[in-house]
């Protein structure tokens, strides 16, 4: 009777919880058990790792094999415990030394050839080894993603038989090298210059992109609604190295994985309104991130916003103002950050063209009502510009050297002014508290009796005036930016007005 003990770490949510590996080989008949709550692909990795040893030339014990991953009330998912069930029985059964695998994090799956396949959340998993001071050892797919962590000791290999080299001390694997982000590459982005006309819209994202302002466009077909959407991530700051980290390490445990080459470039994520209320927020037997946390300090676009179900749209509620997703199911729970920016688009009426000037449209007033009713008053609430994207007149569209700023230009402003506020109050206007907001967005006699006036004719509620004020402190501080002065604390009235202006629904005039 031998006993192995061999490392690695689950994934649950981000989080990566240390669980240890325990391999016993006793007398009795030929058997070979897994115990510690897995499921069923951890419960087939000792198919995998039997034909993986026996392809490579190891023996595979007589006797009975049982494989404890302990804690036992932890659920262990995923196939990334075949290296380390590999390794502890190659290490009870005396094949490779036991001592090589102390100060070791394993993670790996195995094919029946002995090769490497990579892991989801290998980055979380080298986050949390790192800080508990082990060396990590993953399949060579991962080294990219692991390298991430410049001061990180991790070793990559592509095959069993490389693993077993290495702590035998035969062949010594190489310390995956920190990845460089110099070659880090511009996504595909959609330019400002191409969007002709709209500058009353234009405006709308520019102002939206300075405070973090989530924004509603409502217009007839072919006005330009996604168009203007997809120029948003164009024209945002780029991420900090933390919050760099943070979208990879969502991604690192999301099905398309990390992409190193686009480093420090804010998510943007468009899904269809087929998509379902799981899909957004996130959930399964083992919750994975929805397409909320996919966009965590980026851009989430919902086109055809009415289209959406509305108790699918009903989840974002919550996580507009907490900025992260609870997923609770009966056996764990996980929580993810969702700090996303949220745009939208719809049409004006069920056939698309009230107010066009083609006068197609023939909607009654409560056929427009019940459309519009696809969308509750406290989502709407929640969102701090609506504005009308009218259709551009030809004449426009066809005129040469038409086309406006660039996005560069643009990002410049907007880089500037987020860059003031950070500096004033460490958060974009979009979050600041009211205790923050009271302090940076204060009004005077005539900024209070228009606002006043507002709330009281478009029926506003205390949401929509913090919102109506943090909109009116970006505009405020575009303004100082523009005339070379430090923003003043209290909020000028044209900023007020301008602010008031993008309200468009509240007003009743879309």
């Amino acid at each position: 009777m031998s006993l192995a003990v061999v490392h690695t770490r689950a994934q649950l949510g981000l989080d990566a919880p240390r669980v240890q590996v325990e391999v016993l080989t006793a007398g009795g008949l030929p058997a070979f058990q897994i115990v510690g709550l897995p499921e069923a692909a951890v419960r087939e990795s000792r198919d995998r790792v039997r034909g993986a040893l026996q392809r490579c030339g190891f023996q595979m014990p007589d006797g009975r094999i049982t494989v404890n991953l302990a804690p036992a009330d932890l659920p262990k998912v995923g196939a990334r415990f075949d290296l380390p069930i590999a390794l502890g029985v190659l290490a009870a059964s005396g094949q490779i030394p036991p001592d090589s695998l102390q100060g070791y994090c394993f993670a790996g799956e195995l094919a029946l050839s002995g090769a490497l396949r990579p892991i989801h959340g290998a980055l979380s998993l080298v986050q949390h080894a790192h800080v508990a001071g082990e060396k990590i050892l993953l399949p060579a797919d991962n080294a990219e993603e692991a390298g991430l962590l410049a001061d990180a000791e991790v070793y990559a290999a592509d095959h069993l038989l490389s693993v077993t080299a290495h702590l035998r001390g035969q062949a010594l694997l190489a310390r995956v090298p920190p990845v460089s982000l110099s070659h880090a590459v511009t996504a595909a982005m959609t330019d400002l210059r191409q969007v002709r006309g709209q500058a009353h819209a234009r405006r709308a994202l520019e102002i939206a992109a300075t405070g973090g302002h989530n924004l509603l466009m409502l217009g007839p077909p072919g006005t330009g609604k996604t168009l203007l959407a997809s120029c948003l991530p164009g024209i945002l700051p780029p991420l900090t190295a933390d919050e760099s980290m943070e979208v990879a390490a969502i991604q690192s445990i999301s099905d398309e994985g990390v992409d190193v080459r686009y480093w420090g470039q804010r998510p943007y994520r468009a899904p269809h309104h087929t998509a379902s209320s799981i899909a957004l927020i996130g959930g399964g037997a083992q919750p994975r991130p929805g397409e909320i946390s996919l966009a965590h300090r980026g851009v989430l676009f919902l086109d055809e916003l009415p289209e959406f179900p509305r108790h699918t749209l009903e989840v974002l509620r919550e996580p507009l103002e907490s900025e992260r997703a609870v997923i609770a199911r009966a056996k764990q729970s996980a929580t993810y950050p969702a700090a996303f920016q949220l745009v939208a688009a719809m049409n004006p009426c069920p056939c698309g063209y009230l107010g066009d000037p083609s006068g197609k449209c023939h909607c009654t007033p409560e056929a427009i009502a019940r459309y519009r009713g696809r969308i509750s008053g406290p989502l709407l609430d929640r969102m701090d510009l609506h504005i009308e994207v009218p259709r551009v007149p030809h004449a426009e569209l066809l005129k040469a050297n038409s086309a406006g700023e660039d996005s560069a230009t643009v990002r410049a402003r907007v880089f500037a002014a987020r860059t003031l506020q950070l500096k004033r109050s460490g958060v974009a206007n979009a979050r600041l508290n009211p205790e923050q907001l009271e302090a940076v967005a204060q009004l005077d006699g005539e900024g209070r009796a228009l606002v006043q006036r507002a709330m009281e004719r478009f029926h506003l509620s205390a949401r929509a005036y913090h919102r109506i004020l943090r909109v009116a402190r970006s505009i405020s501080d575009l303004m100082a930016l523009q005339k070379e002065e430090e923003p003043a604390t209290v909020l000028p009235l044209a900023a007020l007005h301008e602010a008031l202006g993008f309200r468009a629904l509240d007003r009743g005039s879309a």
